[in-house]
């Protein structure tokens, strides 16, 4: 067992109906949860910490920058859930959070003190400190919030939550509170879904295998479409036992309201160079690309070529020569889409064509995708290896009667009412109903409900 540093780790979840005032005895149909949860909070009391590090997706969260809670001490309650007299409070480790800002600011890390919105507790915090206090641990804690970025990102952070440790020689607890899918049964708060069955029977094996490069490589739709809110929680932790050897235990599974909710303990007993599941991943994600890039057809390399020279040079690539007819010989309206990490990093379409060719329309598109979307900082160099392209080709839009003519996977659809439109792709991820999609379009196109449409549908010819 380490003597200092990361002494052990566990994942929680946070479902506000285990305090038993919140519960008023509904916290009886997650006892299994319960019963693991005070296991596993005894098991890092008697690992002795100095300090426990507890991540939390409800903590201030921002798109680009991980929040570190600042000051002395913080208390909260849980009003919000009809029990305002349940209230928590604990120290912070000032110590520590100024040695991990540190750290960061020498990297250049986006995290820190930066930005808190509000110094109260949140309940993904106070449900695993309750347990944790029921315990016998009476130290301080560290909390931290998660981010928008990569998993690379938040593998990272803990690696520096480690070093920290390490650097001021504590013993240190780390707790990923965070629940599982959000939909798994139809009447649940969320729906369902049936990549909510298939996240949680993941995260069930990778928890008890220990198997975090496959708990890391968790494909970001599949955690978008099961509604997860623990999975950069469980990443920051597999950062902090980067090169640790673990011993693994899944302590319980429950998910009886339609949310689930996993237990496991990881208690730590060496080193093991193998476990650098970071780097291993980052191979991975890099060896993937490469595949992608190569089978890139000729409308996506143009893409590709088009915001890349204009971010290394500021301007405009050349038309490539021996292009398919296809590109050069018609015009047609064309989206552009880039994705960095899984997520969306910038989309410019336009519906009809505004060049003399296709290959022009893409040109173009491509640049004010990567610098001139509104939702998104300029692409930089250093990103240009990371995005994945696609380019849509759009069939001349045509009117129709109404939403039967529809079809959410087939046609995209535009909703214009006067001189307001709003367009929206086909089959997009977790867009199913046609329902979804108009109501989507509306409000892109800031179209109040009660406003009369016109509907209009297109096909679109997908490359990637």
């Amino acid at each position: 067992m380490n003597e200092k540093g990361i002494v052990g780790a566990c994942a929680v979840p946070h479902p506000p109906l285990i305090m038993p005032e919140v519960g008023h005895g509904g916290e009886v149909r997650i006892q299994h949860t319960i019963d693991a949860y005070r296991a596993a909070a005894q098991f890092v009391a008697d690992l002795r910490p100095d300090v426990v590090v507890i991540t939390s997706p409800h903590a201030v969260m921002y798109a680009d920058y991980f929040h570190f809670s600042p000051g002395e001490k913080a208390a909260g309650d849980f009003g919000a859930f009809g029990a305002p007299k349940l209230r928590l409070a604990a120290a912070y480790d000032t110590a520590f959070v100024r040695h991990l800002e540190h750290l960061a600011a020498v990297e250049d890390f986006p995290a820190g003190t930066f930005g808190e919105k509000s110094p109260a507790l949140d309940h993904g915090t106070m449900i695993p400190l309750r347990f944790l206090q029921e315990a016998g641990y009476a130290g301080p804690i560290v909390r931290i919030g998660l981010a928008g970025l990569s998993r690379g990102a938040h593998y990272h952070l803990g690696q520096l939550i480690a070093q920290t440790a390490e650097d001021l020689g504590r013993r240190v607890c780390f707790v990923a509170s965070g629940d599982l899918s959000h939909k798994l049964k139809e009447d649940g708060p969320y729906g369902l879904a049936p990549e909510g069955a298939v996240f949680d029977a993941q995260m069930q094996r990778d928890f008890s295998s220990g198997d975090f490069l496959s708990l890391l490589m968790t494909p970001y739709t599949l955690a978008e479409k099961a509604a997860e809110c623990g999975l950069r929680s469980f990443w920051i932790m597999t950062g902090a036992l980067d090169r640790h050897a673990v011993q693994s235990e899944l302590l319980s599974y429950e998910g009886p309201f339609g949310v689930g909710y996993g237990v496991a303990t990881f208690a730590v007993t060496g080193t093991d160079e193998k476990r650098n599941f970071g780097e291993q991943a980052e191979r991975m994600e890099r060896e993937a690309l490469a595949v992608r890039r190569e089978r890139e057809d000729a409308y996506v390399k143009l893409a590709r070529l088009s915001l890349e020279t204009f971010v290394k040079t500021h301007g405009c690539a050349r038309m490539p020569e021996g292009l398919p007819a296809a590109l050069t010989e018609r015009a047609a309206g064309a989206f552009v889409s880039l994705k960095k990490d899984g997520q969306l990093r910038g989309c410019i379409g336009t519906i009809l064509p505004t060049k003399r060719t296709l290959a022009e329309e893409i040109l173009a598109n491509a640049v004010a995708a990567g610098t001139r979307d509104p939702r998104f900082s300029p692409v930089t160099a250093d990103e240009l290896p990371k995005l994945v392209y696609d380019v849509d080709v759009l069939s001349r839009p045509e009117p129709v009667s109404s939403a039967a003519a529809l079809d959410a996977k087939k046609y995209g659809v535009i909703v214009e009412s006067g001189s307001k439109r709003g367009l929206l792709l086909p089959d997009l991820d977790g867009i199913d109903t046609v329902e979804q999609q108009i109501d989507i379009a509306r409000r892109k196109g800031n179209i109040a409900r009660t406003e009369k449409i016109q509907l209009y549908r297109f096909t679109v010819t997908r490359h990637i």
